[in-house]
């Protein structure tokens, strides 16, 4: 899961004169620090404290918002079937989803 957008990464190499950002892969940012002919990895401490000022970004607030949707439908279906399996379901879901909002360490 992708925890950031490319426009907070963008914006704080602007800022701090970084320059040709890509990403190596999924959250894994490199870029141009000034003065430098090699690119560098963004720092762990540079992501962190966007990761804390920013929130959460677009990827991250749909798997959430599709976990409590499951979550509501889960109680309404096991109501009407009387079945507790929607639950386990929706359950086994918001797990995964949980899981997935873990940011890893770099």
């Amino acid at each position: 899961m992708k925890h950031f957008c490319d426009d907070w990464i963008r914006e704080w190499c602007d800022d701090n004169g970084w320059t040709d950002l890509f990403m190596e892969r999924y959250n894994h940012y490199w870029a141009f620090p000034p003065g430098a002919v090699m690119p560098e990895p963004i720092p762990v401490d540079v992501l962190r404290v966007i990761k804390m000022t920013k929130g959460l970004c677009m990827e991250e607030k749909t798997w959430l918002t599709g976990a409590v949707i499951a979550s509501i439908m889960a109680v309404i279906f096991s109501y009407f079937l009387k079945s507790p399996m929607p639950i386990v379901f929706a359950f086994a879901f918001d797990a995964i989803t949980v899981a997935k909002l873990e940011v890893e360490e770099i």
